[in-house]
């Protein structure tokens, strides 16, 4: 079943064209500054004007809804059970492939959901902070995998956000860096009870398997409220990729401390065939085993053309 075709019998989503989600803006104000698109934009991503007003726009209107029911529901069920509980975030998870810009998705809705009136504390984690060490994987033979559900140290992410859900102050975040391709020792971000948080990477949707004695196994997405699954073909992905690879070549990998410093000084033909041999040994293989299947598990899906312009909104039916 194709969840992106409006016309499939028992589709679990309704699907818009671009033009149609666009009319679903309404007056929904603009209030990004055209000077910021530079600084939330990922390399040769796809984030202008237009971009913002037919697609995240609409987005961050149908998100202020779902805020709002959730958290009327929440004091509802407070008052009900007659208790007082802490503050509890909502959190909205953003999945989807390497290259597909998930980055600039998630820091443009980190931009407009906290411009809402009354201001909301909007915070963003990416998981790679809960990627385990690069010593490690290489000691377990698993560094090829790093973005493989089994390179994450998952009881460390299912316990921040099961502390984040609990409404806990000041919980820990650990840091990774891109340059050096690995975890930053005795380094953390601290996420201090936000209104909202968004939680990217690119399994964020995975499940796990199911026991057979009925024990609870928790997923990382049990804690979310709302999903994004940013979707592309993956001929698209392919060349995003590739075209990112030559640009780092150029610039992250140049600097002596870069871990991937190796490939600076290689040819446009031997990056290209670099580049090609990474996606097809770890990030295709990643993409059809495990980040793939996921998009059904989604709340909503942006659906990418070959010019990272989002072409098509799938939301999930309440």
């Amino acid at each position: 079943m194709d969840i992106r075709a409006p016309e499939q019998q028992y589709n679990p989503y309704r699907v818009y064209t671009r033009e149609e989600w666009a009319r679903l803006r309404d007056d929904t104000p603009m209030t990004l500054e055209p000077g910021e698109f530079d600084r939330l934009r990922s390399l040769h991503d796809r984030l202008d004007l237009k971009e913002v007003e037919d697609i995240y726009l609409p987005l961050s209107r149908l998100l202020s809804i779902y805020v709002d029911a959730t958290q009327r529901l929440y004091y509802a069920e407070r008052q009900f059970l007659n208790i007082r509980d802490r503050k509890v975030p909502y959190i909205i998870g953003v999945a989807g492939s390497v290259a597909v810009g998930k980055s600039t998705t998630a820091r443009v809705l980190q931009a407009l959901l906290a411009r809402w009136s009354p201001r909301p504390k909007v915070d963003l984690i990416t998981t790679d902070g809960f990627l385990y060490p690069k010593a490690l994987l290489e000691q377990q033979g698993i560094l090829q995998k790093k973005g493989f559900p089994e390179s994450y140290d998952l009881p460390l992410l299912l316990g921040f956000l099961s502390d984040i859900k609990s409404g806990r102050r000041h919980v820990r975040s650990p840091v990774y860096s891109h340059l050096t391709y690995d975890i930053v020792p005795n380094e953390w971000a601290e996420i201090d009870q936000p209104d909202i948080l968004i939680v990217e990477g690119v399994n964020v949707l995975q499940t796990g398997k199911l026991p057979r004695d009925g024990k609870a196994v928790p997923v990382v997405s049990d804690f979310f409220d709302f999903s994004v699954y940013i979707d592309a073909d993956e001929a698209a992905l392919r060349r995003w990729y590739i075209k990112r690879f030559l640009a780092l070549r150029d610039t992250a990998f140049t600097d002596p401390k870069s871990y991937f410093h190796r490939y600076a000084l290689l040819s446009d033909e031997e990056a290209i065939a670099t580049a090609t041999a990474i996606w097809e040994r770890t990030n295709l293989a990643n993409l059809e085993d495990n980040i793939l299947p996921t998009r059904p598990r989604a709340t909503l899906i942006l659906k990418k053309g070959a010019d990272h312009a989002v072409e098509s909104v799938a939301l999930r039916r309440l």
